[in-house]
């Protein structure tokens, strides 16, 4: 089986930049010391600031979901969730050729 990717944009609202940056910037740490974590990148958007964007690549779904359920998944979600201007959107990809 190939390695599935997932990108994922989390917009911060205004005034919550720092916040949400240092909470992806812990959440991203743990999250390459996962089992089945290939790679987790993390990004803030040039063109639109304050917009944050993951790239991660995981080794199969199970990995993926047993990150959306860990301790440090969860933790960061409640920290810095009310300083999000909406809901991340979350797109795992598949491959087009």
């Amino acid at each position: 089986m190939s390695d599935l990717h997932v990108v994922a944009t989390i917009p911060a609202k205004p005034g919550s930049e720092d916040t949400v940056r240092d909470g992806l910037s812990s959440l991203a740490a743990e999250s390459r010391k996962e089992e089945g974590c290939v790679s987790y990148e993390l990004f803030e958007s040039a063109a639109q600031p304050g917009t944050f964007v993951t790239v991660e690549v995981w080794a199969s779904q199970a990995a993926i979901d047993a990150h959306m359920q860990s301790p440090h998944f969860q933790s960061a979600v409640g920290i810095f969730g009310e300083h999000l201007a909406g809901a991340p959107a979350i797109h795992p990809l598949k491959p087009v050729s």
